[in-house]
């Protein structure tokens, strides 16, 4: 029987991408797909600076500029043609990359196939489908049902990365949480004939009468989304004939505009009640799905993906106890309510379609248009861990890491790029002074990164064991000012574990992360 450290039900993004991120750290890994060739049309069409830069350790940042576009600004209108809000994407966003970027999806499903093709210890089957799941102490013996017939394969762990109607979670016998947030949106994924300039580049009508979005869908891609209003019948809404009535509101014609795809769907707000069962778990939309009006989707299920494979990597590597996995959900789910209950705010304005209401909406935000300071406001969703792996008592534990740029040895760029990820012990004072033996044994082991962060322009430190980071952009050294800290412990998937007040609490630090991670 063929075995697999890691067999993965569903190879969209989310899957790709955990793909990925497992097997750069070494594990094997069997993903199973039960299309034969992946959707050629896009679902998401934005996401975050967080995503971004989990696209980035993923090794795909360099490949990017073909499929994807800076989302520029997006700006809320009313039906009389009214701004009612406008937010302009700042380029360099806190997490080192723009806070929302426009993709096309196709395009990027591609390219993080061609690189998990790149990595060893990494099987794609398709059209596969797993048909059966027996969980045992050790493992999992997987049936699966191919073009030759059936199989059974065994995994030391399954993830069901395999969508809304995921059967992995049906397996699970995991229950919905449905806070039933549905309208129906008529999609249209449209191709201009000619290069156009859209402004804004993303606009929310917010007009009772017919709600309407008008968004990037990355280079040469554009998509129109119309919701269907009270009184109307689902038939005549999903008509070729309204869908071009529809596309002439912003004056797109057969004559200019080629459609892609057009069709329509249901907004969802829901999450699974259990997302780990022993040895099977879930990611991405098998663990929740959410409106898209934040562009969330895809962003959260990354975020699942790197905080599960670092989890599941010291696991693997006998470092941490599985018990540590059950801190997945604690942590994931409470961002993705989050993101949940921010997607459901943005569309209750969008879908207002009471006349009277909507009304009432505008003279509000357009009183909170007219206070707004000049200072400039982004869409990032950014949250702060609520519990799982963090240091407590410390006011830092559990928020985003920031990332700046830094110089080391002469090379200077993106904190990851220079100095890489993983968990990151970032010092104000020399390590060696920092550090007992155990503390550094330990942190060898987890293959952490240990830097002395300087300013720059600063002269180098004298020789020491550990790199010496300038930093260029003041991010670090500021952010340890901001908390009191002489050092900085940060997770694989950015956010902090905690900080060390002074240099004799750096090794009860390190020690609490140790603590934790072997607390089963």
């Amino acid at each position: 029987m063929l075995t697999t450290d890691v067999l993965i039900v569903g190879y969209g993004p989310v899957g790709e991408m955990l793909t990925i991120l497992l097997a750069q750290r070494g594990l094997t890994v069997t993903a199973v797909e039960r299309w034969a060739t992946p959707y050629n049309f896009p679902r998401a069409v934005s996401y975050d600076g967080e995503a971004s830069r989990v696209l980035a350790a993923a090794g795909v940042a360099d490949r990017l500029g073909p499929v994807v576009e800076s989302s520029g600004e997006y700006t809320f209108k009313n039906g009389f043609g009214r701004t009612l809000l406008h937010v302009k994407v700042t380029g360099d966003g806190p997490m080192g990359w723009p806070d929302s970027v426009s993709f096309y999806q196709p395009g990027l499903e591609a390219l993080l196939a061609e690189r998990g093709a790149e990595l060893p210890g990494v099987t794609v089957l398709r059209p596969y489908q797993v048909t059966g799941l027996v969980e045992h102490d050790d493992g999992v013996e997987v049936a699966i049902a191919g073009p030759d017939g059936e199989e059974v394969r065994a995994a030391r762990w399954v993830i069901g990365c395999d969508g809304a109607n995921s059967f992995v979670r049906e397996h699970l016998g995991s229950g919905v949480t449905d806070l039933g947030f549905t309208y129906d949106w008529l999609v249209c994924d449209v191709v201009p004939h000619e290069a156009r300039e859209f402004k804004p580049n993303n606009l929310q009508v917010c007009d009772p009468a017919r709600p309407r979005t008008a968004v990037s869908a990355g280079p040469g891609h554009r998509r129109w989304e119309f919701m269907r209003v009270p009184g109307e019948s689902r038939e005549e809404f999903e008509s070729a004939g309204s869908v071009w009535r529809l596309l002439g509101l912003f004056d797109i014609t057969p004559d200019n505009a080629t459609l892609e795809r057009y069709g329509v769907y249901t907004t969802q707000a829901c999450s699974a009640e259990r997302w780990r069962s022993g040895r099977i778990l879930l990611a991405g939309d098998a663990a929740h799905v959410m409106p898209p009006f934040m562009g969330q989707g895809m962003s959260s299920g990354f975020r699942d993906a790197l905080n599960l494979a670092w989890k599941l990597d010291l696991v693997h590597r006998g470092l941490a106890d599985e018990a540590l996995l059950d801190t997945y959900q604690e942590e994931r789910c409470a961002h993705v309510q989050h993101a949940i209950r921010m997607s459901i705010d943005s569309g209750t304005v969008i879908c207002e379609t009471d006349r009277a209401a909507a009304a009432g909406r505008d003279a509000a935000m357009l009183a909170e248009l007219r206070r707004r300071t000049a200072r400039p406001r982004t869409r990032s969703l950014l949250e702060p861990l609520s519990g799982g792996v963090r240091h407590s008592g410390c006011e830092a534990a559990g928020a985003p890491m920031p990332q700046g740029r830094v110089e080391v040895d002469g090379r200077a760029g993106l904190f990851d790029e220079v100095v890489g990820t993983g968990f990151v012990l970032l010092c104000a004072e020399d390590p060696d002074d920092l550090l007992d033996a155990d503390a550094r044994t330990f942190l060898d082991a987890l293959g952490a990164r240990v830097v002395r962060i300087v300013p720059a322009g600063a002269p180098a430190p004298g020789s020491g064991a550990a790199p010496t980071a300038f930093d260029l952009d003041d991010v670090y050294l500021a952010h340890l000012k901001r908390y009191d800290a002489v050092a900085v412990l940060v997770r694989p998937d950015f956010y902090v574990f905690g900080t060390a007040a002074d240099p004799a609490a750096v090794p009860a630090l390190v020690e609490d992360l140790r603590r934790q991670i072997r607390r089963g």
